[in-house]
């Protein structure tokens, strides 16, 4: 029977220096749960939504792809993650994600402007953010109501329908002070809440080598104490620890499925997307890849191998040296791989290359056996058809 909850924060081992939890892990946790679906929401990057989605395919469990970004507006920025709903969703995400990647400047963190997003949020589902740097949530933390207010309006304009206030348990004094603001708020803005665990790691024990991680990817000792860090509550919840957790909010836990439910996107693999290529002599690209290449090589021979004194001829005998130069073969003829040029012998004035070592020392110790093998060699006679003397 599918577990009541779905994880819809997960942080995987590309958002790098964050988290420990390699896809294989996120797999075996949420299918050994018997979870219906995950989220991967890697910050502020897709790098890992087509793995994702391919080995969640195969375990049986639905992939939700999405994203933890920086949302900003004229009051200031925090955190959010946005989840692609359908396949326009996805295209969006991916729009936004490489757009703020590209605009980015210095050491800055990328940033999605809020009137961005509701130009352009279709397919997209949004949650609020966490208590400690969230778009919504920091400022509910810092009791900020009107804020919140403001900025749940501003969301629920720009993504009707789609956006749930975010409520998390890590054990943090700010998610204490902002749990009861966002509660209130999230009633007067008829907004849904939906529970989220920030997952960094597999299990509990596993808080200690995830802040070293953090200390290398940041540059930090263990001792300093204003540094990034997480608490034993930031692992992979099973859905029983996560319903107990906000048993006292139990449609924050039953949320969770809806959003699944709404989602059905995933990455699919796809043939590279290349612009066309205009040669301004009319050619195709392979005819106009070849006359500029060939063009190439005779400027390079001009330059490096020719000299002004050097007639047609000793320009041909130059070229039919370096002909000679090279193997008569791709193949090699001991073992049908692919040759190294550095493994080579000469039979018969032609170079012959191997794919290693053995292969070309078997060839030398007996050629006949496997010359037949060469392009341009002769066939091999057909054996004879009678082993006695007809007469």
């Amino acid at each position: 029977m599918p577990a009541p909850f779905v994880h819809l924060r997960v942080h995987s081992a590309y958002s790098l220096a964050e988290s420990t939890l390699r896809l294989k892990s996120i797999v075996a946790l949420a299918g050994g749960d018997s979870q219906p679906a995950v989220a991967i929401t890697d910050t502020n990057n897709m790098f890992g939504a087509l793995e994702f989605s391919e080995k969640m395919r195969e375990s049986g469990v639905q992939p939700i792809i999405g994203l933890e970004c920086i949302i900003a507006d004229s009051r200031g920025r925090g955190e959010v993650v946005l989840l692609a709903q359908s396949e326009a969703g996805y295209e969006a995400l991916c729009r936004h994600n490489s757009r703020a990647l590209l605009e980015v400047e210095g050491g800055d963190d990328p940033v999605i402007r809020l009137e961005s997003l509701a130009g352009d949020g279709e397919g997209l589902i949004l949650l609020t953010g966490g208590a400690v740097r969230g778009f919504v949530g920091a400022a509910a933390a810092e009791g900020q109501t009107a804020l919140v207010d403001e900025r749940l309006a501003a969301l629920k304009e720009a993504l009707p329908g789609r956006v749930y206030v975010e409520l998390q348990r890590h054990g943090l004094d700010a998610e204490r002070r902002a749990e009861p603001v966002l509660l209130d708020a999230a009633i007067s803005a008829d907004i849904p809440l939906v529970a989220t665990n920030d997952c960094r790691f597999e299990k509990r024990d596993m808080v200690m080598p995830h802040d070293v991680l953090l200390c290398i990817g940041n540059g930090r000792k263990l001792a300093e104490d204003d540094r990034p860090r997480f608490t034993a509550e930031h692992y992979f919840k099973s859905a029983e620890e996560m319903a107990t957790l906000f048993a006292d909010i139990p449609e924050a836990v039953r949320n969770t499925l809806v959003i699944a439910q709404r989602c059905s996107a995933m990455a699919e693999t796809r043939a590279p997307i290349l612009p066309p290529f205009a040669s301004e002599q009319g050619l195709g690209e392979e005819d106009e890849l070849r006359r500029q290449s060939e063009i190439g090589l005779a400027e390079r021979l001009d330059r490096h191998v020719y000299t002004p004194d050097m007639d047609e001829a000793a320009r041909k005998e130059i070229a039919d040296r370096e002909a000679r130069n090279k193997p008569v073969n791709d193949k090699c003829p001991v073992s049908g791989a692919d040759v190294d040029p550095k493994f080579f012998v000469l039979h018969e004035d032609k170079r012959v290359a191997f794919c290693c070592g053995k292969c070309k020392a078997k060839f030398e110790k007996d050629p006949a056996a496997f010359a037949a093998k060469l392009p341009g060699a002769a066939p091999a006679p057909a054996a004879p058809v009678n082993d006695k003397c007809p007469v």
